[in-house]
């Protein structure tokens, strides 16, 4: 079948690899791609994926038999609904369902009106600051600031102190750092534990969860310094035990694509459920209308099958859980990113070293662009640098990449030291 993927990110180049290992693939197309994918598929560089009669007319002309969304922003203002009103079978879900991850207030609504484990909260808007400052007052902190709307991973300020928190709402609500985004907020408790990230591909019904990765969202090593889209990912994550993914399973996805149908807003994609496991058991921090970004680069990588198949099963309405599963391997993936990234940075740096790599290592595009057959930067997380073993060894999977990242250059890389250390210690 012929294949037209939207994104031009790390995510969307390690889906495009996937995808391309199936047998069941006839054309690929990406929209736009990046240098990445080139050597995939045929990137679109000339339609603007927000002009979705343009999209269709492609789809239509190129005999596209899927669509693959792979960032929020298209799911959000509705792509997969004109898609599908104009018969072109899509995997992502529509704009109410994607509303998800679009409004953390409607996600945190769903979540308690179903009993779905997650962090207390309140919400207020740009109007409430006062009252925002007076609930905050009476907080044991440190306490979560989340811009409701889309953020780029970057809307969410953790507080220690009630002037960080008074600071912190000055800044959404009045300052407008997130722009429309922090036209409400909500304020959480702040939960205990350690992070991870499930991906569960559905059908709106039933589901698979692939294997369970972390990611590292802090800039700095140890967790420190600010949030960003997310700086490195290994899978799978030893935190997630088999009794774990089952009460994660029974407790969380189950209830939630159910309360979805019930709100009539069934979720056809990729779920991506952001976790806390806390001392009284996981809960959710954040759900995701698609594949996560870096995980999908640790993740994917470890599946056997027909990854495809898998996607259009779903999309299809009738998931093939048997398409794919765990290879018995481990990856790790780091983000060599542009210093000053999450705040300014400068672009248009020569990369060196791409090509001399040895087998085991995959080097996921994310913000690069090609002029005059140079690979410059073009993006805060610039590459995504993934060692893939055939055994479930973490230690020698995070060897392997960091001797990989010792061959690329670019003017001001910078990329954590510590990612899949967590893991590690566990393991010990």
């Amino acid at each position: 079948m012929n294949v037209l993927l939207i994104g031009s990110g790390g995510r969307e180049h390690a889906l495009a690899y996937k995808i391309k290992e199936s047998k069941n693939l006839g054309k690929l197309f990406i929209l736009p791609g990046n240098p990445g994918t080139k050597s995939l598929g045929q990137n679109i560089e000339d339609i603007d994926q927000s002009e979705f009669n343009a999209v269709v007319s492609f789809c239509l002309e190129k005999k596209v038999e899927l669509v693959v969304v792979g960032p929020e922003q298209p799911l959000v203002i509705g792509l997969a609904d004109y898609l599908r009103q104009n018969n072109i079978l899509v995997f992502g879900p529509n704009k109410n369902a994607a509303e998800i991850e679009a409004h953390k207030t409607f996600a945190k609504w769903l979540m308690t009106k179903y009993n779905i484990p997650t962090a207390s909260y309140a919400e207020f808007s740009s109007i409430e600051i006062d009252k925002a400052k007076e609930y905050v007052a009476k907080l044991k902190l440190p306490c979560v600031i989340k811009a409701d709307g889309l953020a780029a991973g970057k809307g969410v300020i953790i507080c220690n102190e009630i002037s960080e928190a008074n600071r912190a709402l000055e800044e959404i609500l009045v300052d407008k750092i997130f722009g429309q985004s922090g036209e409400k907020i909500i304020i959480e408790e702040f939960l205990q534990g350690e992070e991870a990230s499930i991906f569960a591909v559905t059908d709106g019904a039933n589901f698979i969860c692939l294997p369970a990765a972390q990611d590292h969202k802090r800039i700095g090593d140890n967790d420190t310094g600010k949030n960003t889209g997310g700086m490195g990912a290994y899978s799978p994550a030893p935190i997630i035990t088999k009794e774990i993914l089952n009460e994660v399973e029974k407790k969380i996805i189950s209830p939630t694509l159910n309360a979805m149908i019930s709100e009539d807003r069934k979720f056809v994609g990729c779920l991506y459920c952001g976790l806390m496991l806390t001392s009284e058991g996981p809960r959710v921090i954040e759900f995701n209308c698609r594949f996560g970004d870096p995980e999908t680069q640790a993740v994917l990588p470890i599946l056997e099958g027909d990854f495809l198949q898998l996607l259009y099963s779903a999309a299809m309405g009738n998931l093939d859980k048997n398409a794919i599963k765990y290879s018995g391997g481990a990856a790790v993936c780091v983000v060599a990113a542009s210093k000053g990234y999450p705040d300014s940075f400068t672009k248009g740096y020569e990369i060196s070293g791409l090509e001399n790599q040895t087998d085991g290592i995959i080097i996921f595009h994310a913000g690069t662009k090609e002029i005059q057959n140079k690979i410059i930067t073009n993006g805060g997380r610039v590459l995504g640098v993934t060692s893939v073993i055939k055994t479930n060894d973490l230690k020698l999977a995070k060897k392997n990449v960091y001797s990989a990242l010792e061959k690329i250059n670019f003017k001001d890389i910078y990329f954590r030291k510590d990612i899949a250390d967590k893991a590690l210690r566990k393991l010990e």
